[in-house]
């Protein structure tokens, strides 16, 4: 074996491995820690304040970086019937989720606050109904419908669409006799 063969098998070894070591794949944590569970009890609501400006505080939630808890915030927003007034994210009877306007903020922890507290003229508050994880979920998928998490992460169907049965599992029929030639056999006159 000559020297430019074991050169150039070295090369493509390594260049394989410095490939595959650089693709970033999406972790399937299935558990993944909310951000901190203490409820948060204020919304800024405008930029008015006294003294010196204060940057606003950003909550990182976990959940948007997870195809998972994005399905299952989906879910929980279509059985807490949020579809019923914010139809899909496109808006009906309450504000629509898609655009870039948030009434009360597009912080994941203003979001949060609004799910648990509600919001004055319609919106009811689920802090009763639902834990702290769940919120965070749905959180996570109302910001997925205003395209703030990552494309590969946000649901791209709904879970319940399926296609039709594999062929193997088609249950097995005796063809039907018709009589007769078709008419597309027959010869032309």
């Amino acid at each position: 074996m000559g020297l430019a063969r074991r050169l150039a098998i070295g090369l493509w070894v390594a260049a394989a491995l410095a490939a595959a070591a650089s693709c970033k794949r999406e972790e399937r944590g299935f558990r993944v820690s909310p951000p901190p569970s203490g409820r948060v009890q204020t919304v800024r609501l405008t930029e008015l304040q006294p003294g010196p400006a204060q940057p606003p505080g950003v909550t990182k939630n976990e959940y948007e970086e997870n195809a998972y808890a994005l399905s299952e915030g989906k879910r929980l927003y279509e059985q807490m019937n949020c579809v019923g007034c914010h139809f899909h994210g496109g808006g009906g009877i309450g504000p629509p989720l898609m655009d870039a306007r948030w009434i009360y903020g597009s912080d994941p922890s203003q979001i949060f606050s609004t799910i648990v507290q509600g919001r004055p003229n319609g919106m009811p508050a689920f802090g009763n109904k639902l834990n702290d994880d769940q919120v965070w979920k749905i959180a996570a998928y109302v910001r997925s419908l205003s395209g703030q998490v990552q494309k590969d992460v946000a649901p791209s169907r709904s879970d319940d669409m399926s296609g039709p049965p594999p062929e193997a599992s088609t249950e097995r029929k005796p063809p039907v006799p018709t009589g007769g030639i078709p008419k597309s056999a027959e010869m032309p006159k």
